[in-house]
């Protein structure tokens, strides 16, 4: 009988740390993440559930003989607002987890 009580209350902890996982997924979701590149020359914003939302681009560097870095600005800040947003989320899952490493989080 003992048995059974822990595993119901095993099963109650479980299903209350899914609904604080699914919570903080959508919290997650709703924040967004701003990083540039090149001096702050691009500046890419993404949420949280790894989407760009925006990139800015500033003038002095739309050069048409100059493609290739602008490209190479772009690509650079994207990854480094998605790479903040995953941090975060890693983050946000292992205060939730207790560092469990539970996979597909986010």
């Amino acid at each position: 009988m003992r048995g059974g009580l822990n595993m119901h209350e095993m099963m109650r902890q479980a299903q209350a740390l899914q609904k604080k996982i699914a919570q903080a997924q959508e919290d997650l979701a709703q924040k967004s993440f701003t990083a540039n590149a090149g001096g702050g020359m691009v500046t890419a914003t993404v949420n949280g559930r790894q989407e760009v939302l925006s990139v800015r681009i500033e003038k002095q560097v739309i050069d048409p003989d100059e493609a290739e870095m602008l490209q190479d600005l772009i690509v650079a800040a994207v990854n480094s607002a998605l790479n903040t947003a995953k941090d975060t989320a890693n983050q946000e899952m292992a205060k939730l987890t207790g560092g469990l490493g539970i996979p597909g989080l986010m």
